[in-house]
């Protein structure tokens, strides 16, 4: 009988099978990552010729874009124009195009996240609270931090990852999902709230962001229907998100006598503020160049987690992937790309958990399985490649030719895909899954979860209150003026998932914190019907 651990480049290994055990030799790790995904390099280019990817492109590539007007208008916001829309297009762009050709894991997607840009406005608060310029050691944060992470990678730090369990990569799922859902409700209700914005301007907002989160989530949903043609239903749900945007781009654009909100865009290249790209770091006085690295531990320490629980969640059992993980590598290259971008005052960017996930689930084959009497939909296989994110950020790159035509995209439509990512995200999320059960009745309970019948229904429910504690006390420490210490908090989820150890049976600990095994669902899936 084969053993567990020989399966991870044929089949959807556990993610602590996938490169993350310490080496003990120098850049042993990276060295691992190298040996376990250049044999793929070739295939990884020869895979994304498929009608799959280019949905999937245009899927992502308007979410990154979304993705990089809204955190690049808010970061200039938070930093009085300082780093601002087109610095964060030209960093998604580039960095993009690094990462899809560097990286162990090309399905991971980086851009601006949530955590980074409240990081960089903490830290240009610091900034103004000592009279220092912004732009000068907010380079020397990010050369340091860059620096430590290549460190960490060549140091095999990502092994760290296997204390992290799924009750971590939920709780920071989660969190990311509530940032997406929440960004979107806020731009959505402003006109009704603020009463600055005309009723007619404020409801057209409305329309449209509905208008594209409901095609998009229903033409998702095209694959399951009894009409049309296989083929049909799958170009549908592949492009379904592409589709949303265009539609309600144009009835925008047909109502035209009503004022929209635009995608907030110069008209012309060049940075925020008319200053030069590259920054001067020796406008920083001596001590703010050892100093620096204070605040650079911690932005380390976020960055670390942000890209190696969103590369955990990418390499899961139940996404079926197997040309295997690049954890040690791809710490290195966003190291790399960080300390660069530092340099021209471009945002960090780094794996963005939500558009990773909507990456791989866009270029995933599903199928429906009978598990425990019910049906439930399955990830057979992914189509693995370098050309959707190649392809992603080089459209991003070439947006910036045509920017009044990307302004044409009105935001809330851009705030409409978002509303919709963040709620497939928390859709697929166990954590949300295992909330729902809380207002039903548990003689209904649906038996196709994992845990169902192994755990008492009284000790999923305090597991999931601490995930919900946790969960409430992130949001709280990132939206205080101790955002900066937000960082610490996601690392002190390790600690107590292990206190838990205490309270909680280990193998109810055990059920609950454990993917669903490949096994199981194969041998429910015998009589599946394949979608």
């Amino acid at each position: 009988m084969t053993d567990k651990k020989d399966k991870s480049s044929t089949t959807g290994a556990p993610v602590g099978d996938l490169g993350l055990i310490r080496t003990g030799k120098f850049a042993g790790g990276m060295m691992g990552d190298l040996r376990r995904r250049l044999p793929h390099y070739g295939s990884d280019f020869i895979d994304g010729f498929h009608s799959k990817v280019l949905g999937s492109t245009l899927f992502l590539y308007f979410a990154c874009l979304a993705n990089a007007i809204a955190f690049g208008a808010l970061t200039g916001f938070l930093t009085n124009g300082e780093i601002g829309t087109t610095e964060m297009i030209v960093a998604t762009a580039a960095g993009g195009i690094a990462f899809a050709l560097l990286s162990g894991q090309p399905l991971t997607i980086l851009g601006g996240t949530g955590p980074i840009v409240i990081f960089t406005a903490m830290l240009y608060a610091a900034c103004k609270q000592f009279d220092l310029d912004f732009l000068p050691v907010y380079g020397w944060v990010g050369l340091w931090s860059g620096f430590i992470l290549m460190i960490l990678a060549v140091t095999d730090a990502s092994a760290m990852m296997r204390f992290f369990t799924r009750f971590t990569d939920e709780i920071f799922a989660a969190l990311i999902a509530v940032i997406f859902i929440v960004e979107a409700i806020k731009d959505i209700s402003k006109g009704f709230t603020e009463g600055k914005i005309p009723h007619d301007q404020a409801l057209l907002g409305l329309v449209l962001a509905l208008g594209t989160f409901v095609i998009a989530k229903n033409l998702k949903r095209a694959r399951n229907s009894p009409y049309l043609r296989w083929r049909m239903r799958d170009f549908l749900s592949d492009f379904g998100p592409a589709i949303a945007i265009v539609v309600m781009t144009v009835v925008a654009i047909l109502m035209h006598e009503v004022p929209r909100d635009h995608a907030k865009v110069p008209d012309s290249m060049g940075t925020t503020t008319g200053r030069p790209w590259l920054v001067d770091l020796m406008a920083a006085p001596t001590w703010v160049w050892f100093a620096a690295i204070g605040p650079a531990v911690l932005a380390t320490i976020l960055l670390f987690l942000d890209q190696n629980i969103t590369t955990r969640l990418v390499n899961a059992g139940s996404h079926k992937l197997r040309k295997g993980s690049g954890f040690h590598l791809d710490l290195f290259v966003v190291g790399l790309i960080i300390a660069v971008s530092s340099l021209f005052g471009l945002p960090w960017i780094v794996a963005a958990t939500v558009h990773s996930l909507n990456h791989v689930r866009s270029l995933a084959t599903h199928k429906v399985v009978n598990v425990g009497g019910e049906p439930k939909e399955v990830i057979t296989s992914v189509r693995e490649n370098r050309i959707s994110p190649l392809a992603i950020h080089v459209l991003i790159g070439v947006s910036l030719m045509f920017l009044p035509l990307v302004k044409t995209i009105p935001m809330s439509v851009l705030f409409g895909l978002f509303l919709f990512m963040g709620i497939t995200t928390l859709g697929g999320n166990e954590f949300f899954e295992r909330f729902r059960l809380w207002a039903m009745d548990p003689k209904l309970y649906p038996t196709s979860h994992h845990f169902i019948g192994k755990v008492p229904n009284r000790v999923i429910h305090a597991f999931t209150a601490v995930q919900v504690v946790c969960l409430v006390a992130l949001w709280l420490l990132k939206s205080s003026p101790l955002g900066l210490l937000f960082p610490v908090l996601i690392a002190m989820l390790i600690p107590i998932r292990l206190y838990m150890e205490k309270f909680f049976k280990p193998a109810h600990l055990a059920a609950l914190d454990a993917d669903e095994e490949a096994e199981e669902v194969e041998e429910e899936g015998a009589s599946s019907l394949k979608l």
